[in-house]
């Protein structure tokens, strides 16, 4: 039987963000896929600074791999960091050996994840992100699975 979870977390600053991505960090393990979505500017890259700076690694090495695609930076777990933005299908996506990253010893964190989604495993973490003003802003957290719905209890508690 699987596990649906459900969590939201508002954000009014970027210490905010970065204590977000402290507490979600935390809980990661190999094999994690979060699947970012949102809006041109929404906070996806600063999200994924956040949890690489939690997890060792320097926070002015990330940034959005639009034109590179993926980046793989090394912390006490390794993170790949996809952005899927300017793919044309879910085959480029495979193409760039996203199948087995996904399933590596690493986390991965996808941005403009809805674009490959038919391809992403089935329990894997998503994070909608939304504008509420210039410097605020909504985290929806859902997960389908045992990985994600673990995370998400775990950020309920915290958070």
């Amino acid at each position: 039987m699987e596990t649906a979870a459900e969590w939201s977390f508002d954000s009014t600053s970027e210490a905010d963000t970065r204590r977000l991505g402290a507490l979600l960090a935390a809980q990661l393990v190999p094999g994690t896929v979060i699947a970012l979505n949102g809006n041109l500017g929404a906070g996806k890259t600063r999200l994924v600074q956040a949890i690489s700076a939690a997890l060792g690694v320097d926070p002015s090495e990330v940034n959005s791999p639009t034109f590179v695609l993926v980046q793989e930076y090394e912390g006490q777990l390794p993170l790949y960091h996809f952005d899927t933005y300017r793919l044309k299908d879910t085959d480029e996506f495979l193409e760039l050996g996203a199948d087995e990253l996904l399933y590596a010893e690493g986390v991965c964190l996808i941005e403009w994840a809805e674009k490959v989604s038919e391809v992403l495993p089935r329990d894997v973490l998503q994070i909608t992100i939304t504008h509420a003003s210039e410097t605020a802003r909504r985290f929806e957290f859902s997960g389908l699975g045992p990985r994600s719905a673990k995370i998400i209890a775990a950020l309920k508690t915290i958070g």
